[in-house]
């Protein structure tokens, strides 16, 4: 499902003149199917209030621009909401906070049943533990088990297997590696490309953190005062070191390490993710003789 916003724009308060804010501003983006996303910007850049668009969480409004998903006009009152939001997954920031039900089995089937009330018992169940297979947990260990007693990382991702138990084309995650360590930042991430080889077709992520987009998005896009002010790949968006610290925000280390080595002749022309950072480098090594 391609997605297609034609200068969408959102304004929050929109009828009090000392209040309005221009949250999104005139957004015109194409993400195509298929692709790791990524969309930044500093806090109360609209990236967040852009993404709640995706699923109708926020409207689009009468006479503010246009956006298409698939085959859901967003804009058209008669788009069947209900059937966009079981195709367009939403994780929003500590998804853990979320769960509510007494049983694990509960709380991933309720969206199911919600969206799916036509499915069997049998059916559900598949569902259930195909879902949470897929994240990681034991199935039947965890189904009887209050949410509530597992642990941080097991939280997650039970939080993620209720929205992936609809088997969404597009998950769109707000922050996901939000106060994780280091492992579990690496597992968690680990466990989206997975399922973008699954079913997932298009993962959009928005963060803060510039080493996971650098590391995991074909492109992205930073937002500021609820514009897009860069669109490219990591590489094409972070080459702009000065425009990047204007946007308020910080360079991946690859990117870092890049322009430190440029500043001594030494030119590493990465695609900024690790792998590809060190090769790159490990060969100008080489070239030089094994002294740089």
């Amino acid at each position: 499902m391609q997605i297609v916003a034609k200068d969408l724009t959102y304004i929050y308060s929109e009828k009090s003149k000392s209040l309005a804010v221009r949250a999104v501003d005139g957004v015109t983006l194409t993400i195509d199917e298929g692709e790791f996303f990524g969309i930044v910007g500093r806090t109360g850049s609209g990236k967040s209030t852009f993404v709640q668009h995706l699923n109708g969480l926020i409207k689009v409004g009468k006479d503010k621009g246009s956006l298409k998903i698939g085959e859901f006009d967003l804009t058209d009152k008669d788009c069947d909401f209900m059937a966009l939001r079981s195709k367009v997954g939403m994780v929003f920031q500590y998804p853990e906070a979320q769960l509510f039900a007494e049983t694990v089995f509960d709380d991933v089937a309720f969206g199911l049943k919600n969206f799916y009330p036509e499915l069997s018992p049998e059916e559900t169940t598949e569902r259930v533990k195909t879902a949470l297979t897929l994240v990681g947990l034991n199935y039947e260990e965890v189904k009887e088990k209050s949410p509530f007693e597992l642990s941080g990382g097991q939280k997650r991702r039970v939080a993620i297997a209720g929205v992936i138990v609809t088997r969404p084309e597009v998950l769109v995650l707000d922050e996901p590696a939000a106060g994780l360590d280091p492992v579990g930042k690496r597992d968690f991430i680990r466990l989206l490309k997975e399922l973008h080889k699954t079913f997932v077709k298009t993962i959009i992520i928005v963060s803060h953190d510039m080493n996971l987009v650098s590391e995991n998005c074909s492109r992205a896009v930073v937002f500021d005062k609820g514009k897009i002010a860069l669109s490219g790949t990591p590489k094409e968006i972070f080459s702009d070191a000065k425009k990047v610290a204007e946007l308020g925000l910080d360079l991946p280390v690859t990117a870092k390490l890049t322009n430190d080595l440029k500043d001594k002749g030494i030119i590493i022309d990465s695609d900024l993710t690790t792998d590809d950072f060190i090769q790159k480098y490990l060969r100008a090594v080489k070239d030089k003789g094994g002294a740089l």
